[in-house]
């Protein structure tokens, strides 16, 4: 059996879709023989599913990984055993003893036990575009994305517009298509469904609610607490962007929007929140 964890520094590294390197353990009798550190060659999210099976992973112990991925894993037939932290090599022995609890897709933002994390100049995750990375959206689960695209690696210019017309995002402007493999969670829902059925030179417009996007805003991701009960909080100041640790120790994107002598506030919703957005998409190439 061999045993993959999202590695950092002798650690369970956090974000799954973001780890640049894994530790493999090849276990025979229920012990660890032998293991490597291996790179992920900068493959993110689901395409990363096809790098541990081509590795003929059993299982991935990771931190933080969102429903999208974790499908992703299940098509590969590899085991997922999500919530871990700390020590790499003792989070192995516990899933080898039968200690280490599966939390599954789990970007859990309401959760207790946040503390100020390294700070951001941008709140977005992931590839920091807008049409990118769907922060939480791919941390529930849904039905699976269906279309002849899904699991190709597709290459699409795209341009984001707010209902008024006012344009939030573009890859025309910066000359380069966005790159992502379709329908495993590394993309906004909508934008993985209108791909997962277009051909090569066509191009959509789609207009996005936000279940469909970047998800509701929600007031309970509000969270109000003193700045005494969180380190590193007096050095921060309102309309700052900053990551904050929830209880499994995963990074959350959030930005300070209050503070006074004694209490600071921190708004976890994705900027993108609540609004309705419209996409013109260009499928310009499908790599196989």
């Amino acid at each position: 059996m061999k045993i993959a964890v999202t590695y950092d520094n002798g650690e369970v590294f956090q974000h799954f879709g973001h780890t640049e390197t894994f530790k493999v353990y090849d276990v025979q009798d229920g012990k660890v023989v032998s293991s490597e550190v291996i790179g992920s060659n900068g493959t993110g999210h689901g395409a990363l599913a096809g790098l541990l099976a081509d590795r003929a992973i059993d299982v991935l112990i990771c931190g933080g990984i969102g429903g999208g991925a974790q499908t992703a894993l299940q098509e590969q037939g590899i085991e997922l055993c999500a919530g871990a932290s700390g020590s790499a090599d003792e989070a192995v022995e516990a899933y080898l003893r039968g200690e280490l609890e599966n939390t599954g897709a789990n970007c859990d933002h309401h959760g207790e036990g946040h503390t100020c994390g390294e700070h951001e100049d941008g709140g977005h995750c992931g590839s920091g575009e807008e049409g990118g990375c769907g922060s939480c959206g791919g941390c529930h689960q849904a039905p699976p994305i269906e279309g002849k695209n899904v699991g190709r690696t597709c290459r699409a210019h795209y341009r984001g517009t707010f209902n008024d017309g006012t344009v939030f995002d573009s890859s025309y402007d910066r000359g380069e298509p966005l790159e992502f493999v379709c329908g495993v969670g590394q993309m906004i829902r909508g934008f993985d469904e209108a791909v997962a059925a277009m051909d090569i030179g066509e191009t959509v417009t789609v207009h996005l609610m936000p279940e469909e996007a970047y998800g509701p805003y929600n007031p309970e991701a509000v969270l109000t607490m003193e700045i005494a009960q969180m380190p590193g909080a007096d050095n921060l100041a309102a309309g700052q962007q900053v990551l904050l640790r929830n209880m499994y120790g995963q990074p959350v994107p959030a930005k300070v929007t209050a503070k006074d002598d004694r209490m600071i506030t921190f708004d976890l919703n994705h900027e993108m929140a609540g609004k309705e957005l419209n996409f013109t998409i260009e499928l310009v190439e499908i790599r196989e």
